[in-house]
């Protein structure tokens, strides 16, 4: 075979390379002789993917349940890698903020456009059966969608409404956290205590909570905005991202919740818990969290109003 120009270019780059490592190119050759090809089914480890669906119980509907919410924590690992590279990029631009921003959105629409999966897609009989074998699980234990929230907002904004004046900006994480506002969605019902449920998902991931919390003081996407030159805040393009990553999160996605639980469990005018005992009754409906990542970027009628209009159409 002739040793072309580009392949002799090649070659002296890659040259230069290792031997900026301190490497001999030689012996990158060589295993690049032994090495196997790429194929796609080892590298997308196809067989390890579909071997991850595994089902308590015999009902088919079940693998749905499954499949279904392990592709939205994906999506969400996916709004994580987004998050990472905005917070990560030092000399932030306007273009660079709106495509990472709209890559989040996209993804969050992506699930909130597929959640029909869920709301039409499984037998309601055998859902309500299959359900009883995965207590207490919940996907309210989605520790992704808690990463997603405090990569968000300032934390104060996650701090239950109702105790948020107790707190400013820069009070402990600590203390905020105490008062985070899906503390209240995981109490029993009857007795207000904790659910086993909530138990279960502090002590796995309370430190981990409390310590992105801290890192997101000066990394999250406000944060990352509030670094954008005056003139870059004030364009249409990044407010408007801004504006929907708030109503994907906090309005559309917990209402594409809302409408599966409605639909599986509410029957007869009354409501059935969810499987992990959460209040998804007061949980769910953006009307009463009132939970806003970007208040300065709302009117007082938008924010006063919050998620009711999208409510009714979504519900009518």
């Amino acid at each position: 075979m002739e040793i072309t120009p580009e392949i002799q270019q090649r070659l002296e780059l890659l040259n230069e390379k290792y031997s900026a490592l301190g490497q001999d190119l030689l012996s990158y050759l060589d295993g690049l002789l032994y090495a196997d090809t790429v194929k796609y089914w080892d590298y997308i480890e196809v067989d390890t993917l579909l071997s991850l669906q595994k089902p308590r119980t015999n009902f088919p509907d079940e693998v749905i349940f499954i499949m279904y919410h392990q592709v939205t924590e994906l999506y969400f690992k996916l709004s994580l890698n987004e998050f990472e590279q905005l917070s990560n990029e030092k000399d932030i631009t306007a273009k660079f903020f709106i495509n990472h921003v709209t890559r989040i959105n996209r993804y969050f629409e992506a699930l909130i456009k597929s959640f029909e999966i869920m709301i039409l897609g499984m037998d309601r009989d055998q859902f309500m059966k299959f359900r009883m074998s995965l207590l207490p699980a919940s996907g309210f234990q989605s520790a992704q969608y808690r990463f997603i929230e405090m990569f968000s907002t300032d934390f104060i904004n996650l701090v239950h409404k109702d105790k948020r004046a107790g707190f400013s900006v820069d009070s402990p994480i600590e203390a905020m956290y105490e008062h985070i506002y899906w503390k209240e969605g995981a109490t029993e019902l009857a007795t207000g205590k904790k659910t086993l449920t909530l138990v279960q998902f502090e002590e796995r991931y309370q430190d981990e909570f409390i310590a992105l919390g801290n890192k997101c003081r000066t990394e999250n996407l406000w944060q990352v905005y509030q670094r954008l030159s005056k003139e870059d805040q004030q364009n249409p393009s990044v407010i408007n991202a801004m504006k929907q990553n708030d109503i994907n999160v906090n309005i559309n996605w917990p209402l594409a919740h809302y409408k599966s639980a409605v639909q599986y469990l509410n029957k007869d005018s009354a409501d059935i818990a969810a499987t992990g005992g959460t209040n998804w009754q007061k949980y769910l409906p953006p009307r009463f969290q009132k939970r806003i990542f970007y208040p300065a970027l709302w009117s007082e009628h938008d924010m006063s109003e919050w998620g009711k209009s999208w409510v009714e159409e979504a519900l009518s």
